[in-house]
């Protein structure tokens, strides 16, 4: 495999789009980042971190609307590729749907939304896009 976040994020988009409760997704330490950024942003409703020996995996808990059964996530867009590196400086940040959507950021002091790496004046890989 020769981009692990990308398989994270379609496995995801797949999950959303079979409307699984579970998904389980290898685990990395940047996949686990990027997981605890789209649970407080309210995207996913739960995960846990299994260790088994010397491999991890994420389970992830999808959010669905109670009644309509539609997804907390409407779109999962991978930015920053291995091909094709994208990176954004402070003043040149996206926003994703005019600041309704969240773009995630691999930056020196860690992985964090578009917001926080603006509120800390500091930019970096912009990893991908969730809305």
């Amino acid at each position: 495999m020769t981009d692990p976040i990308a398989d994270f994020l379609t496995r995801i988009r797949n999950a959303v789009k079979a409307n699984h409760k579970v998904v389980e997704i290898p685990g990395s330490k940047i996949k686990e980042a990027i997981t605890k950024i789209l649970h407080e942003q309210g995207y996913i409703l739960s995960y846990k971190f299994v260790q088994d020996g010397f491999r991890s995996t994420i389970k992830i808990a999808l959010k669905y609307h109670p009644e309509t059964r539609i997804s907390a996530i409407k779109g999962l867009k991978r930015v920053s590729r291995p091909g094709l590196r994208q990176y954004a400086g402070v003043e040149s940040m996206p926003r994703v749907l005019n600041g309704l959507g969240v773009a995630i950021v691999s930056t020196s002091h860690g992985v964090m939304t578009d917001k926080e790496a603006r509120a800390q004046k500091v930019g970096g890989e912009v990893i991908c896009y969730v809305y």
